[in-house]
């Protein structure tokens, strides 16, 4: 049996068994090897003595670094959220309808992205394209550098410039797709959890680090924000060259991309992951403005914790799930930023900055929550919809089938949460301007949840509907 060597290069694809098509060759195209030279020809993870003897090590080793690599790509896609805040202090006059819309931008951008993403592993390779979306975090930091250091930098070119950290919010979904290729069915839940928790770390921490960089020293040098980013992601393109690799087995399923597009609960999860997904991001997004605006003698690094414990609660959501079922577990999650969101509308009644920061991180932990237990869903939906109804001999077709389309409904799913980054934003800035304060908008976000929610017990839960009784 051929193995995947851990220097580089490529492996000997196995010999053809016997009647097979001498014709039909595992090598990469001509076209691919011209990309890179890191081809593995021969994975097959669902083999137990392949993986335990080398595939293991090497698909561990391509997960860190695209761990690496995506934590940065979450970091340059919410680096916009902590330098609008810091913008008057560095001498830009903006409304706050400007403030919300360098925030949402770059969400919208990133949503926007994050379906072609998916596609270009498959099309250059997994290692090609971590490269490629690494280097492209040059231009959104690079520019930010720049432009940040001339407070008559007109509003159109800030929000140019802040919707280059789209780029970042792609990155999701191509780290996705390709590590999902090197792992077997009974790992690969983990590892996407572990890879998706990662990326949503980088929020957290450009948070955390970006006020400490721009106000070391004298003065606010809101250059440094961009220039911080740039020795890292040099360094995780570095990585992906020298370490990650490409399979030639990784291979664009359009037929299960198409199959989940049919299907009216990809359209059923997308909706509910706009409210956790979208929430997490959005909030991650607005979270360092609100208390600027609403609470100025606050220091705003201590917004790094919305995304911190938002991305903490997310592998927990999905154990959760696990135990008690996605659905239980997806529904209170609802409940729970309803709650959250009523507490800070009371916060903003009572102006008290402890009831608004505790109730923001009951909106964040639920949220996070919420993003696992979704995930967990989807390829139990697509599983028990397969079954239900089937013979014995059309099962396993059944199953096939399904897979490829839960696989599907992640990425259309993942596309269509993100715009909830720029939503959210937006919805704040309507609130302000038409209100004078943020209850309006949160009234709303209050009656979404709980549409949500009973959106998810009708179809998954309730006594009569069709997956009821699968208890997903």
């Amino acid at each position: 049996m051929s193995l995947p060597t851990t220097d580089g290069t490529t492996t000997a694809a196995p010999a053809p068994a016997a009647g097979a098509d001498p014709a039909v060759s595992t090598a990469p195209s001509a076209a691919k090897r011209r990309l890179g030279r890191r081809w593995i020809e021969h994975w097959d993870p669902e083999d137990p003595t392949f993986w335990r003897d080398g595939g293991r090590l090497v698909a561990r080793r391509n997960l860190w670094i695209s761990m690496f690599a995506e934590f940065l790509g979450f970091s340059v896609w919410a680096l916009w959220s902590i330098v609008v805040p810091q913008l008057a202090g560095a001498g830009f006059a903006l409304t706050v309808d400007q403030q919300f819309w360098l925030v949402s931008i770059p969400s919208l951008v990133g949503a926007t992205l994050r379906i072609p993403y998916t596609f270009a592993v498959t099309a250059f390779g997994g290692r090609n394209w971590t490269i490629v979306s690494a280097l492209l975090l040059l231009l959104p930091t690079t520019a930010l550098a720049i432009v940040v250091q001339n407070p008559d930098t007109s509003f159109g070119v800030l929000l140019g410039v802040a919707a280059l950290a789209g780029f970042g919010g792609g990155n999701f979904a191509s780290s996705m797709a390709n590590i999902s290729f090197f792992y077997p069915e009974k790992e690969k839940g983990k590892a996407l959890g572990l890879n998706a928790a990662g990326g949503n770390l980088g929020t957290a921490a450009v948070q955390l680090a970006v006020p400490l960089v721009i106000a070391a020293g004298a003065g606010v040098h809101l250059g440094r924000a961009g220039l911080m980013m740039i020795p890292f992601v040099v360094v995780a393109a570095f990585l992906a060259w020298r370490f990650m690799d490409n399979l030639t087995t990784a291979h664009a399923d359009s037929k299960g991309f198409a199959s989940a597009t049919r299907s009216r609960h990809t359209w059923v999860v997308s909706f509910l992951y706009i409210g956790t997904f979208g929430s997490f991001i959005g909030y991650s997004g607005a979270f360092p403005t609100l208390l600027k605006n609403q609470f100025p003698d606050v220091t705003i690094q201590l917004a790094f914790l919305g995304a911190l414990v938002g991305s903490v609660a997310r592998p927990f959501g999905g154990t959760l799930a696990d135990k008690v079922g996605g659905t239980r577990v997806t529904i209170a999650s609802y409940v729970v930023m309803a709650l959250g969101a009523l507490g800070a509308i009371g916060a903003l009644h009572e102006h008290s900055f402890g009831l608004f920061f505790g109730s923001f991180m009951v909106l964040f932990v639920a949220s996070g929550v919420g993003n696992g237990s979704i995930y967990r869903m989807i390829p139990a939906i697509f599983r028990a919809d397969a079954e239900t109804g089937v013979d014995a001999d059309a099962r396993p077709a059944a199953l096939d089938v399904a897979r490829k389309a839960a696989a599907g409904c992640i990425g259309i799913a993942g596309a269509i949460g993100a715009f909830g980054g720029f939503l959210i934003p937006r919805g704040f800035a309507a609130s302000t301007n038409h209100a004078g304060s943020l209850a309006p908008a949160l009234w709303v976000f209050i009656g979404v949840y709980l549409v949500m929610g009973v959106v998810t017990w009708s179809v998954y839960q309730r006594k009569g509907s069709r997956l009821a009784a699968r208890s997903i």
